[in-house]
């Protein structure tokens, strides 16, 4: 039957049907070239991986305005090897003793405050001469950042989820106003906010300086899991940015990512603990024997 309505031109009509298609190839491309930039940038780092990057990142025992002329709390040496697509922590506990160019042997969280007395920023670089003459690691980056740095990082990612493997409780943590606190983490799966995180990588007087340095690996392999989901990755960015003390360049976030991303959750990780150390002049030291067949398989 005739409606009495003109129908439309064919070519009117070949014209919504290719501009159909036209939005749909449009949105293909859209979705799928960054997946096609991301595949060919993969293929080749791992056809010409960049050379491997060793980092120094140093937790500041830090409290609002004291600067970075402070102890470290926690110093963890993260070694990147791109070619293997491998990533590997060592955590060296803050008790330890270490033989300091110009300094002797000292322990090893007082380090920080020597290098910043000779010169404001010279904590790190005297750490990294440290390091390269005891363990044989050519430090090529650092990282430094106190309490609040930490916590704003996690709640920026939107907290992390940790497996706790057994009870930690605590009746003498910290507070910043002098006193203390009793904290508990029960065993089994705990999403942490930023200051549940930080409490849960600095508690100690339930168990010990290895038990802690544990958790510490254990909440930077979650925040690596967070750093999957590119939502996070501005965020993050901008919290190193404005709050971390860092000498990384964005050439080396190219290093690091590719691997980081790909082994979230899953790096080679390593704490100094009873079996690697050893004793010299009373003082305890890292057995650099012990530790030496290690570190030279997963650092440059």
């Amino acid at each position: 039957m005739n409606s009495g309505l003109p129908n439309a031109p064919a070519h009117a009509r070949r014209r919504k049907r290719s501009g159909g298609w036209g939005c749909w190839l449009i949105l293909f491309a859209a979705i799928m070239t960054p997946i096609f930039l991301c595949g060919i940038s993969l293929l080749i780092y791992l056809v010409i991986p960049p050379a491997p990057l060793d980092i120094l990142v140093l937790g500041l025992d830090a409290r609002p305005g004291e600067g970075f002329s402070t102890r470290t709390d926690s110093i963890i040496l993260i070694g990147v090897e791109p070619a293997r697509i491998q990533v590997s922590m060592l955590s060296v506990p803050r008790d330890l003793f270490i033989t300091v160019p110009g300094y002797g042997l000292q322990r090893i969280n007082t380090v920080n405050v020597l290098g910043e007395q000779e010169r404001q920023g010279g904590g790190p670089a005297l750490l990294s001469s440290a390091i390269a003459q005891d363990f044989g690691i050519n430090v090529d980056r650092y990282a430094r950042l106190n309490f609040d740095s930490f916590v704003q990082l996690i709640d920026a990612v939107g907290g992390i989820t940790v497996e706790v493997d057994r009870a930690v409780v605590d009746n003498l943590y910290p507070l910043p106003d002098g006193g203390t606190t009793s904290i508990r983490f029960d065993p089994g799966t705990q999403v942490m906010d930023g200051e549940r995180a930080l409490i849960y990588a600095r508690t100690r007087h339930g168990d010990d300086d290895y038990a802690r340095a544990n958790r510490q690996q254990q909440v930077i392999q979650a925040l690596s899991s967070k750093l999957i989901n590119p939502v996070n990755w501005l965020p993050a960015v901008g919290i190193l940015t404005r709050s971390v003390d860092t000498d990384l360049t964005l050439g080396d976030v190219f290093t690091i990512a590719p691997a980081v991303l790909l082994n979230a959750g899953r790096f080679d990780r390593l704490v100094i603990d009873r079996d690697y150390i050893t004793s010299r002049d009373g003082a305890a030291v890292p057995d650099f024997a012990q530790l030496q067949p290690w570190i030279e398989e997963r650092f440059d």
